[in-house]
């Protein structure tokens, strides 16, 4: 998708931190860094990029969750998705190596890109991952391929405005989740910080950001979370 003028990051920071008010969360100093600044575009990552992200994430989880080496490596050369997995994904998809538990919470970032595509029509921070999203990724354990996958696809990218201000939104999000957890105080809904965190990753991967002060666009492990 073409680049377009990134909206107002003030108008963005202020329906963000209304929406940290009504879901009952605190609030980062008045100094919490916004996400671009005025003047600045935004884009979103190409389709089948994202696709193929979704495709190899999904994969990961069923090799979480019992798939052989042999049948995940069978996928991905079929699917010719091999160059598309980082090297640690490789690591733990051929030998089983790496965080367990990291892979597994990859699940919310994975229900995050189908936001992006229009897949899933809502990203609630206060509900999990929508219970029907299995049924729109590839059938892996089915033999269904990446290609045959996007041929069944009825993808409607989020308008790159939108995936902005849902970014901004979910960088405020991770902040107030983190404090909350840290001071004992409740959460608004069902998931945690973590889930939050996922899904910050996906957007900040996927929402392509262009000025002055904008690093080129990172690598899947090259997402920076610190901030």
């Amino acid at each position: 998708m073409t680049a377009v003028p990134a909206p107002d990051p003030g108008a963005v920071r202020e329906a963000s931190l209304d929406e940290l008010g009504r879901l009952g969360l605190p609030l980062p100093p008045e100094n919490f860094p916004l996400v671009w600044e005025p003047g600045d575009e935004v884009e979103l990552r190409p389709t089948v990029e994202v696709e193929a992200r979704i495709a190899v994430l999904h994969l990961i989880l069923a090799r979480c969750f019992g798939m052989s080496t042999e049948a995940a490596m069978s996928w991905l050369l079929a699917s010719r998705l091999v160059d598309s997995v980082t090297p640690p994904e490789w690591d733990f998809v051929t030998a089983g190596k790496g965080d367990h538990r990291s892979f597994v919470l990859h699940h919310d970032a994975l229900f995050a890109l189908t936001w992006v595509l229009g897949l899933t029509r809502q990203l609630d921070p206060s509900l999990p991952v929508d219970q029907d999203l299995v049924a729109k990724l590839p059938n892996i354990v089915g033999g269904e391929t990446f290609d045959r996958w996007r041929g069944r696809l009825l993808v409607a990218p989020q308008h790159p405005a939108d995936a902005a201000a849902l970014l901004d939104l979910h960088y405020c999000l991770d902040w107030a989740y983190l404090k909350s957890e840290r001071d004992g105080l409740p959460l608004p809904g069902e998931i945690d910080s973590h889930s939050i965190g996922q899904r910050r990753w996906a957007l900040e991967w996927a929402v392509v950001l262009r000025g002055p002060y904008h690093d080129p666009p990172p690598g899947w492990e090259e997402v920076d979370l610190s901030t």
